[in-house]
């Protein structure tokens, strides 16, 4: 049963067009992954599925009665209310009049909140986050649409999260980054391209494959249109004899051609990598303790950073990973212990959330402030690989055109803001690049090219991350929080999984889901096809110059043909049966002649080598 349907729809933020005659539909029992690099409309999209917002063109429709529910990217909840009262809120229904308190004290417990009567003014974003995930999941409802559900979740929480929309039986539609995350859990992936939305039946290991045929067949497509044109340049260049009866046809069916439109190349994020020399002494750890209103996070930790280390830091929220990584950085000093930073160290730390403060240093993001002057803050110019680089040239390598270099900050989507703060964070060349939460509102493209850019970075790298996916990508050592201490493991993600189920006495294969996508090159599936080379003739067979002869003939009588069949069907124009017969006809002989023409083509490049090679 088709639940909610989107037809035709047009869309515009400000100037830029996000969808033009766009159709989607969500039906029973689906789990739909929405991706697309950001700010193509992909939150958009989800608030015309729920109404929040509605299309400039086109039509949305829904199936009567059905209850929808929706998480937003950013949560908003009424001033001074507590954790308990912003979880209930909009919940109570005559069937859980008297379980609806029990139920959100379950549900937060699941997502690690137990202060119930805690302001949720005085709470961070990520515990923001799951208390409207909490509401979210709390009632009953026909269609989930959820927007970066797995943000601020651990992997334990993300765990939990998956089984439990495996489980749910409704339509799901959601967008994240959590590529892991999407394989597990959609049966459907929706691709939002240039204003277009591609709907694959697959999850995201087989969209990747099936995306890859796309733009495959888009391509031949448009290799085939460029050799017709080609046949029809070269047609009229060398005066085939065929030309003067049928000049209008030729040039008509070349203008054709060339006013087509190839498939448009998806702009690319690049990143060259820019550092600072590092010298011997890098970044040592010496007996770390901190802690918080009593709470001991970090006790007796030592580590001494090596040139090229890939580290990344795991554990539950709010166990101390970004608290050390402010420890690093020196802008928090330790209980005790001693950070020894080397003096050709240079930092650069991504943060987890963007401060909408000026206590947030070069990291503060004024709404009224230029995208071009945000970064010339921090650079008129960087050093890279290609040389000096100006700050607009490294915005256009981070997917933000001219006309988008003198928008405001305050108008950018979040994904957008992410993206930039993180250019601004690489212009600073450091050599060692401290990464919070990076996954976070990146999209995937942006997150495959940063992982290659970070498989030629030349210095340290240190990650705190969720995102299993890319954990399992980046580093090659992990320290776990675990019940107050830090554990090393060596390897990715995965690997820690595998050595703590051995630790704990279970089966390895328990712990690992055979539906991820490992790191590393992927295969495709598809059987690889022999390709046997030609080699040229030198000469006409007897059958290929009986052939030369008389294709030009050929393609003449074609074309008069196409030119009485185009005139028959203006003639017949009322009359359907005919007309369905002559636009067969007229199809089988616009193929016949694209396949004279390519002939033709081939025969006299035939022609002029043999006569070159007789000179």
């Amino acid at each position: 049963m088709n639940l909610i349907n989107i037809e035709n729809i047009t869309k515009y933020y400000t100037d830029t067009p996000l969808f033009e005659d766009a159709s989607f539909t969500v039906d029973e029992m689906e789990q739909v992954g929405i991706i697309g690099i950001n700010g193509t409309g992909k939150t958009t999209l989800l608030k015309m599925l729920i109404g929040m917002e509605t299309p400039d063109k086109g039509t949305i429709t829904r199936a009567n009665n059905i209850v929808i529910r929706y998480l937003p990217q950013i949560p908003d909840f009424h001033k001074n209310a507590t954790v308990l009262e912003a979880v209930m809120e909009g919940n109570l229904t005559h069937d859980n009049e008297w379980s609806l308190e029990s139920d959100a004290k379950t549900m937060l417990q699941k997502l690690g909140i137990r202060e119930y009567r805690q302001k949720v003014d005085t709470m961070s974003g990520g515990q923001r986050k799951r208390i409207a995930l909490a509401n979210t999941l709390l009632s009953k409802a026909d269609v989930l649409v959820l927007d970066e559900p797995t943000n601020h979740l651990d992997s334990s929480m993300a765990d939990w999260l998956e089984e439990y929309l495996k489980n749910f039986r409704g339509a799901l539609v959601m967008v994240t980054h959590d590529r892991y995350f999407l394989d597990s859990v959609s049966n459907r992936i929706v691709e939002i391209d240039k204003g277009k939305i591609y709907s694959y039946q697959t999850n995201y290991t087989g969209f990747l494959e099936l995306k890859a045929q796309r733009e495959d067949m888009e391509l031949a497509t448009e290799r085939k249109r460029q050799s017709i044109l080609r046949v029809e340049i070269e047609w009229m260049k060398r005066g085939a004899r065929a030309r003067s009866t049928k000049q209008k046809a030729h040039i008509q069916r070349y203008e054709n051609l060339a006013a087509q439109r190839g498939p448009q190349q998806d702009a690319k994020l690049e990143l060259s990598s820019v550092t600072t020399r590092m010298g011997k002494t890098t970044v040592e750890l010496k007996n770390i303790t901190k802690g918080y209103d009593g709470k001991n996070l970090i006790n007796d930790f030592s580590y001494i950073f090596l040139k090229n280390d890939r580290i990344g830091f795991i554990g539950e929220n709010g166990c101390g990973k970004s608290t050390l990584m402010r420890v690093i950085c020196g802008m928090e000093p330790p209980d005790a212990g001693e950070v020894v930073t080397g003096q050709t160290i240079k930092i650069g730390y991504y943060a987890q959330e963007i401060r909408n403060d000026e206590s947030a240093g070069l990291a503060y993001m004024k709404p009224d402030m230029r995208v071009i002057d945000y970064i010339r803050n921090t650079a008129e110019y960087v050093q890279t690989v290609d040389g000096s680089v100006s700050a607009s040239v490294m915005l256009d390598r981070f997917l933000f055109p001219p006309e988008k270099q003198y928008g405001l900050l305050g108008k950018l989507s979040g994904g957008e803001r992410r993206r930039l703060n993180l250019l601004r964070v690489l212009m600073e060349a450091p050599n060692v690049l401290i990464l919070d939460e990076p996954t976070n509102d990146l999209d995937i493209q942006t997150l495959t090219i940063l992982e290659d850019y970070l498989d030629h970075f030349d210095g340290i790298v240190i990650v705190v991350s969720h995102d299993r996916y890319f954990l399992d990508r980046v580093v090659r050592r992990i320290f776990a929080f675990q019940e107050g201490k830090i554990r090393q493991y060596e390897g990715g993600f995965t690997d820690y999984q595998v050595r703590l189920m051995e630790e704990e006495g279970n089966s390895v294969e328990a712990s690992i889901d055979k539906n991820m996508v490992r790191t590393g090159t992927k295969e495709s599936g598809a059987s690889l096809k022999n390709v046997k080379n030609r080699q040229d003739k030198l000469k006409f067979s007897y059958k290929e110059q009986k052939e030369y002869e008389s294709i030009e003939d050929e393609i003449a009588v074609l074309e008069e043909k196409l030119e009485k069949l185009e005139a028959d069907m203006a003639e017949h124009a009322s009359d359907f049966v005919k007309l369905n017969e002559l636009s067969k006809d007229k199809g089988d002989t616009e193929q016949l002649l694209e396949e004279k023409m390519e002939r033709w083509m081939y025969l006299q490049d035939l022609a002029e080598k043999i006569a070159e090679q007789s000179r």
